[in-house]
């Protein structure tokens, strides 16, 4: 009984220390994987922070994914680490709809969304019939009809949601316009087959256009600013806090203003203490 309490305790001592070397081993692991949808935030990354990692001896794998909506399911099932192509609110939405726990750690240079045309020149040329392309993803959606409420275009319910937004909450305003919703990536390259369209400015950039060339931006809240978003429980690993502090460093600070196509971004308020 004695040798067998004696074998039984030993493995417990084995199983323990394995578990705490696996803990140990997320906290301080020196490989990890950061996701992006399709746009400029990839670009930002590689440029700007990965320089910063792997001075710090991180080796990061970049996954990048031809629609956002696959971005949270590899989140979800731990195929990547960390991903940088969405806000606090659509986050928030996610959250609820597939029962994840992500978190915000730091807001990235966000590029705000505006309406564009190839057709008009101004604002004035808008009139009953105008086509107007928006997003189709309620988030995206919802900010597109606030910059058409903010012009007088539409009106909008007082109970509209935001990551519930649907265009039953929308009717027409000075002018009844016709509102056509694509996937925010193509809104830009079918500007030619529409009156308006309101694209993401990350998409504008991406273009190699200026986010100043919109006939109107929005004034971007901070629930729709790009965040870099990880599982709350990574939350407090070495590595979280390593790819925040980057984000955040003066040298990232220097790459995003020393590039014209990133005119117009919002920038992080955590760099006014720079």
């Amino acid at each position: 009984m004695k040798k067998f309490s004696a074998v039984l305790l030993i493995g417990l001592l084995l199983v323990l220390s394995a578990c705490g070397k696996q803990s140990t081993a997320g906290q301080d692991k020196k490989e990890i994987t950061v996701g992006f949808g399709v746009g400029t935030y990839e670009e930002q990354f590689r440029a700007g922070i990965l320089p910063i990692l792997e001075k710090k001896g991180y080796k990061v794998n970049i996954k990048t994914f031809s629609q956002n909506m696959q971005v949270n399911p590899a989140m979800q099932e731990e195929s990547i680490d960390a991903s940088v192509f969405q806000s606090t609110a659509y986050m928030e939405g996610i959250n609820d709809e597939l029962h994840m726990d992500m978190t915000g750690i730091a807001f990235v240079p966000s590029a705000p969304q505006g309406l564009y045309s190839e057709r008009h020149q101004s604002l004035d040329e808008v009139k009953d019939g105008s086509t107007v392309a928006v997003p189709n993803d309620p988030v995206n959606q919802e900010r597109a009809v606030r910059i058409l409420e903010e012009l007088g275009w539409v009106k909008v319910a007082e109970n509209a949601g935001t990551t519930d937004f649907n265009l039953n909450s929308v009717s027409p305003g000075q002018y009844a316009i016709d509102i056509q919703v694509l996937d925010p990536a193509q809104i830009l390259v079918s500007l030619k087959d529409v009156d308006f369209g309101v694209v993401n400015g990350n998409y504008i950039a991406n273009a190699k256009r200026k986010i100043t060339e919109a006939l109107k931006i929005e004034n971007t809240p901070e629930q729709h600013r790009i965040i870099v978003s990880i599982n709350k429980a990574d939350e407090n690993t070495q590595w979280a806090k390593d790819l925040k502090a980057a984000y955040e460093s003066p040298e990232f600070e220097e790459y995003i203003k020393s590039q014209d196509k990133y005119d117009g971004f919002i920038l992080p308020a955590a760099w006014e203490n720079n």
